[in-house]
């Protein structure tokens, strides 16, 4: 699997941004483009991967996962969950992302579908979610209320509410 310092860079080259260019679109010093490219810094704040995803002219799964990253699935309200859908392909988390759950499980990257209420998170953003059941931690989950599934943050485990996934992480695509 390519890492994400090769991906960055081979990105960086198709864009023919030199580190120096790069580093002032994602707002942080060359050298720490350097690191990154080298793997000297293996996880990234998701801000900064929104600021890399946009200055490289890539999508967020691109940065991610390379080109030939899954498609994003669609998050709704009602019908299949995203890793139900038929174009429906899991992944494991990449291990350079900064998650706050060690999580070992496949996963879906998924955004909510135009015209959704889902926040934290908007149209747009990028959602890892892990199917569950269970309760790991305090954080967000994909919960279903009144046959609608919903987002909901919770800081200890919920009682009354049928838990489908953990949201590992979240991304602002803006």
């Amino acid at each position: 699997m390519e890492s994400l310092g090769s991906r960055i860079k081979q990105l960086r080259q198709r864009v023919k941004l030199n580190k120096a260019a790069l580093a002032r679109k994602v707002g942080v010093s060359d050298v720490t483009i350097s690191y990154w490219e080298s793997g000297a810094i293996k996880q990234i704040g998701h801000e900064r991967l929104v600021a890399l995803a946009d200055a490289l002219d890539c999508s967020l799964a691109t940065l991610l996962e390379g080109d030939s990253a899954p498609p994003l699935l669609t998050l709704t309200h009602q019908g299949p969950l995203p890793w139900e859908q038929v174009q429906g392909t899991t992944l494991t988390p990449p291990p350079h992302l900064p998650l706050k759950i060690d999580w070992k499980a496949p996963c879906v990257m998924t955004t909510p579908a135009p015209d959704s209420d889902f926040a934290p998170a908007s149209p747009g953003d990028l959602l890892l979610l892990g199917p569950t059941h269970v309760f790991h931690k305090a954080g967000h989950y994909l919960v279903k209320r009144d046959d609608r599934f919903v987002l909901e943050h919770f800081p200890k485990s919920p009682n009354d509410v049928e838990i489908h996934a953990v949201v590992l992480a979240h991304w602002c695509s803006a």
